[in-house]
């Protein structure tokens, strides 16, 4: 059964906030998160959730944000910026972010966030508080990228696998088991050239100081 509105956008809003860094911020908004995820129905979304939740409530704030880092920041593989997955680092990319800027602009929602737009959590946040018809496209325009990287996070054992599971279950059809699977849902996308792990170069090293920032 399709989830109602409310409950994809409690989803949504809930893994944009486990997928941040887990600054001061983000730790106090936690609770607030875990009320939100106890209220929702059954299933796969608040069970995925739930685990990442009791994750994150069992260990040091520093360990958390320790891990964060080796796992975002350090592996070409988990990377949270949807258009790196389908247009690596070159010119095209730079044109697929202006048009998600004007994207979020035409449903209202301002961007003067120094965070690229096509960062997950940004792009969840969109979904659950601006546009979520629109929002949910959008992921799934995205979703090749999504699965590799839910892939990538259960291949390197991090909690954070179960928040974009949550996402993905959300999204229509099931999810691809392997990564060639997951590559073929790009078939109808950009030259092959500029998709697919082992093709696209290392994103950009930043600093996490919280996301979006």
């Amino acid at each position: 059964m399709i989830p109602d509105a409310r409950t994809q956008a409690t989803v949504l809003q809930a893994a944009s906030v486990c997928l941040q860094y887990p600054d001061d911020g983000v730790l106090a908004t936690l609770p607030l998160v875990r009320r939100a995820v106890d209220s929702l129905p059954p299933g796969v979304p608040r069970e995925r959730l739930a685990a990442f939740l009791d994750h994150a409530q069992a260990v040091a704030p520093g360990e958390l944000c320790r891990h964060y880092v080796s796992v975002f920041d350090t592996r070409r593989r988990c990377c949270l910026y949807l258009t790196w997955w389908t247009d690596g680092e070159t010119r095209r990319r730079g044109a697929a972010l202006a048009a998600l800027k004007a994207r979020y602009r035409a449903a209202g929602m301002g961007w003067d966030s120094p965070e690229l737009p096509d960062f997950l959590p940004a792009v969840l946040e969109y979904a659950a508080t601006a546009d979520l018809a629109d929002g949910l496209a959008l992921l799934q325009e995205h979703r090749a990228g999504i699965e590799l990287l839910r892939l990538a996070l259960l291949d390197a054992d991090t909690p954070y696998a179960a928040a974009v599971e949550a996402v993905c279950a959300l999204l229509p059809g099931p999810s691809p088991a392997d990564v060639a699977a997951a590559k073929a849902l790009a078939r109808n996308g950009p030259p092959r050239e500029q998709v697919g792990l082992d093709l696209l170069p290392f994103p950009t090293a930043r600093t996490p100081t919280g996301a979006p920032r």
